[in-house]
């Protein structure tokens, strides 16, 4: 079994904002899958396939980007996951609108809620990154992930979710490695 986490804020106020990508994530592979959310035995929504052959368990935190970890950390052991069969989900506003990037582990890159988790888990998990674009240098970094995608970024960033949703699969049946050969750098 898997644990794909996509991270992003609950609540209508955030939903189709920057920080809110893994979550879009998530929602587009629950849909392909039929999957739906309902509560969890943690501080998050949670989708999961059933029966024989299940291989996913989706959730969306509901303790608010910077608080993430803690959410991941109690899906984490109650399922008993290794970090191996971990997937977060997220933005990054280092990386061009639509660019994905997948890691076996390493920083948070600056990114609050990769480093809640990383606090909980430590660097030993996959992490699939959306990039969102810093925008603005000049605007602040908070209001730009918090503001919605305009008409012209929603066609880059629809086709890219969907993408990230392929990129998911496949770290669900093939692994990180060859997720990170087959989409790093896609747009």
């Amino acid at each position: 079994m898997k644990l794909i986490v996509g991270l992003g804020n609950p609540g209508a106020r955030y939903a189709g904002t920057r920080h809110n990508v893994g979550f879009d994530v998530v929602d587009e592979v629950a849909r392909r899958r039929a999957l739906a959310f309902g509560s969890s035995p943690a501080e998050a929504l949670m989708a999961r396939e059933r029966g024989p052959g299940a291989r996913l368990m989706l959730a969306k935190p509901l303790t608010f980007m910077n608080l993430s970890g803690r959410a991941v950390g109690e899906l984490v052991r109650y399922y008993r996951f290794d970090r191996d069969d971990v997937l977060i989900v997220a933005d990054d506003v280092n990386l061009p609108l639509g660019r994905l990037r997948a890691r076996r582990g390493g920083s948070d890159g600056g990114h609050n809620g990769l480093r809640s988790v990383v606090d909980v888990l430590g660097t030993a998990f996959a992490r699939l990154r959306i990039g969102v674009d810093r925008g603005d240098r000049r605007r602040d970094l908070a209001n730009h992930v918090l503001a919605t995608f305009d008409e012209a970024e929603l066609e880059t960033i629809r086709p890219a979710i969907g993408t990230a949703g392929d990129a998911v699969e496949v770290f669900v049946t093939d692994g990180i490695d060859v997720a990170m050969n087959r989409f790093n750098g896609e747009v």
